[in-house]
């Protein structure tokens, strides 16, 4: 018995050579569509650092470079990195000790001190972060700070308390109510209250 073309199907007859020729011209067209579609430009902010020495502390991409006596970093914190989860572990203490001085160029982060005082950052902005601090990124694109730093004289080099204190030089303090310092436009410090 003969088998028949399932329902809906009919049976064709292929022409010798036929498909060869629609294949290349499918592939020809596939070609001059992927010429004309525009490429995105690659993200400098997130390209490999010439001349920078590269690694990965606790999910941080961190690469850092000399410049003059001090160091240039860049360091890429991951959607939802939490210093003293991700961190913590690593360096052993129970908040960020490190000064932070530099340019948030990308993303959102809030710092807190152990007195319960905040600080929200969010691109583009310029940092000063005190030692004694834990933070983390806010919303769903990783943050990228470039940072400036002399290694364990930071904090001496930069006039930076050693410790996080609601005195600073440019602006207003309060040592009862917790609150959040930022730059106004001029560059002096301003304080919020929670």
């Amino acid at each position: 018995m003969a088998k028949r073309p399932a329902a809906g199907k009919q049976a064709r007859k292929k022409k010798p050579g036929t498909t060869r020729r629609r294949s290349a011209a499918k592939a020809t067209q596939a070609k001059s569509r992927a010429a004309k579609a525009p490429r995105a430009a690659p993200d400098a902010l997130m390209a490999p650092l010439k001349g920078a020495v590269r690694r990965k502390v606790g999910h941080v991409r961190l690469e850092v470079g000399p410049a003059g006596a001090a160091r240039v970093k860049r360091m890429i914190y991951p959607v939802g990195f939490r210093w003293s989860v991700d961190m913590k572990p690593v360096v052993g203490t129970d908040l960020c000790m490190h000064a932070h001085v530099g340019f948030l160029a990308r993303g959102r982060f809030h710092v807190e001190y152990a007195d319960g005082c905040t600080l929200e950052c969010k691109a583009p902005q310029i940092v000063a972060i005190d030692p004694g601090h834990d933070g983390w990124v806010v919303g769903n694109e990783p943050a990228v700070l470039i940072e400036f730093d002399f290694e364990k004289a930071t904090i001496d080099r930069l006039g930076m308390p050693a410790a996080h204190r609601h005195e600073y030089p440019a602006g207003p303090s309060s040592s009862t109510t917790p609150s959040t310092y930022a730059l106004d436009r001029s560059g002096r410090a301003s304080a919020r209250t929670r």
